[in-house]
């Protein structure tokens, strides 16, 4: 039997942490959250690994997400990462992409288009781990 997909789910909002967690626990997936960067970069940093991770591109501090992004992109295996914002700029955004974020997602996040892309998403990092 194969494993559940483990996801990080990172927001500063613990409705919207909640309502996310519940969503991808009947999808099947194991899901931790934490509701601050430090929070998640204290979990990354012991040893959590996760097949993705959700965050929320503004918390305590504006595009503090991208420091989440920043630490997983040093993980291996690197976890798919998705940014969650309302307020997206060229400048965030351009920042997200060269951090080579896997998916950007703007506020309110549609879970009809999220759930199957990050499906497909860890399906495909899954895939070329084995091909490798």
């Amino acid at each position: 039997m194969p494993r559940k997909p483990s996801l990080l789910i990172v927001d500063d909002e613990v409705s919207v942490a909640r309502t996310l967690q519940m969503v991808f626990e009947q999808e099947g997936y194991a899901v931790a959250a934490a509701h601050s960067c430090a929070e998640a970069l204290h979990l990354l940093g012991n040893g959590g690994r996760y097949d993705a991770i959700i965050t929320d591109l503004n918390m305590e501090e504006p595009d503090i997400g991208l420091d989440v992004a920043r630490f997983a992109g040093n993980i291996k295996p690197k976890p798919v990462v998705v940014i969650c914002t309302g307020y997206a700029s060229s400048d965030n955004t351009r920042k997200a992409l060269e951090l080579r974020v896997d998916y950007l997602a703007t506020k309110p996040v549609d879970l009809k288009e999220l759930v199957p892309a990050l499906n497909r998403m860890i399906a495909h990092r899954r895939d070329m781990r084995v091909a490798k």
